[in-house]
């Protein structure tokens, strides 16, 4: 049976045991550009799959459930594995490999397989085995500790740089790698994915700076962590917020003639003038509401935008132009990103249940 899969990897095979964080994020990602996924899950898990977020990080794939811990249905997964280009599990370091489905048991069935592997700290190291949040993760690289106010303590970035950037991204990148060096050499290997090796990767330009003395160690003191007064928010009349980012002069000069202030007394490089500049555009942004801010900065160069909710941000003007969000099974949600001229991407459908034999018929 043909697939309906359209996207770049249209006809990439791809074996996804159920996991959380990064991997369904993975999965979901690879699925919009094409990749058709099975997901394994424990029985019963399928119905899971409608549950609002469910619903949206899985996506366009189709769940096969089985008992891995039953010989018979571990060799089913065997089979699927088998005609797979590409496997992503997201278990403790050694757990795969004591259900008989570690990188050796598989490349025994398929030598070309592509083996992907997520988790927090990596497959070794002293922290391989404890447990773990992406806060955690983050904290040891030097990321954590380089977001928020200096008087305060770091604040949790979402689950986003080491769940999602530092995990999801890199698995990704590390098995359509992978897949490509595959199909050259006739031969899969493992891709260890850690959060704490992605957040650091992420990280790169800043430890560069602070090698090179231009970047302090300490909260809000540097360019992009609020240390400037043209690099941070500002509250406005109601409540709401506008996110400055003037960096370059040219946007700099643009932003103090949008808040109508005089250049002379407001130079970008005296430091020692940030605090009384942080002040006068405090009491700027204090006199008007978010929205007419919005609007008075609206197609200018200025890099000033308002800082949206979740639930404000599918509407926004330029989201809605470019299709950045739409309602899909009921649901509000991302669109596929990135955007392909000659494959597009697209949202597949999720079909529930399905059993092995169905899903090997998808493959041959």
């Amino acid at each position: 049976m043909s697939t309906a899969q359209t996207g770049p990897l249209a006809g990439c095979r791809i074996v996804e045991f159920d996991a959380i964080g990064p991997v369904p994020l993975a999965g979901m990602i690879l699925a919009d550009m094409g990749a058709d996924i099975v997901r394994i899950g424990r029985p019963g898990s399928a119905a899971m799959a409608e549950v609002p977020g469910n619903a949206v990080l899985q996506r366009g794939r189709q769940t096969v459930e089985l008992n891995l811990k039953d010989d018979a249905q571990r060799d089913q997964a065997m089979d699927l594995i088998a005609e797979a280009d590409a496997l992503l599990e997201g278990q403790r370091p050694g757990v795969m490999e004591r259900l008989g489905l570690g990188p050796e048991h598989c490349h025994a069935r398929n030598a070309k397989l592509v083996y992907g592997r997520m988790t927090g700290w990596g497959q070794d190291g002293p922290l391989a085995q404890s447990a773990g949040h992406d806060i955690g993760y983050i904290a040891i690289t030097g990321a954590l500790g380089s977001i928020g106010r200096k008087d305060a303590p770091p604040p949790p970035p979402l689950n986003l740089v080491g769940d999602y950037g530092g995990g999801t991204m890199f698995l990704i990148a590390g098995v359509l790698a992978a897949i490509l060096s595959a199909r050259e050499t006739g031969k899969g290997q493992v891709v260890d994915a850690a959060m704490t090796d992605g957040a650091a990767i992420l990280m790169s330009m800043f430890y560069a700076f602070h090698a090179g003395g231009m970047w302090k160690a300490e909260r809000e003191a540097n360019l992009l962590d609020g240390g400037t007064p043209w690099y941070r928010c500002y509250e406005t009349a109601d409540g709401g917020h506008m996110a400055v980012g003037a960096i370059e002069p040219q946007f700099y000069a643009e932003l103090l003639a949008k808040l109508d202030l005089e250049p002379a007394d407001f130079p970008q490089g005296d430091k020692r003038g940030w605090p009384r500049m942080t002040e006068a555009f405090a009491a700027k942004f204090a006199s008007r509401t978010r929205d007419e801010w919005a609007a008075h900065f609206e197609g200018s160069d200025a890099c000033v935008a308002p800082v949206l909710s979740i639930a404000e941000a599918p509407g926004h003007p330029h989201n809605v132009a470019r299709q950045t969000f739409a309602e899909h099974r009921g649901i509000m949600q991302p669109m596929p990103a990135p955007r392909f001229s000659e494959t597009p991407a697209r949202i597949g459908e999720a079909t529930g249940a399905i059993s092995v034999e169905d899903a090997l018929r998808r493959w041959t």
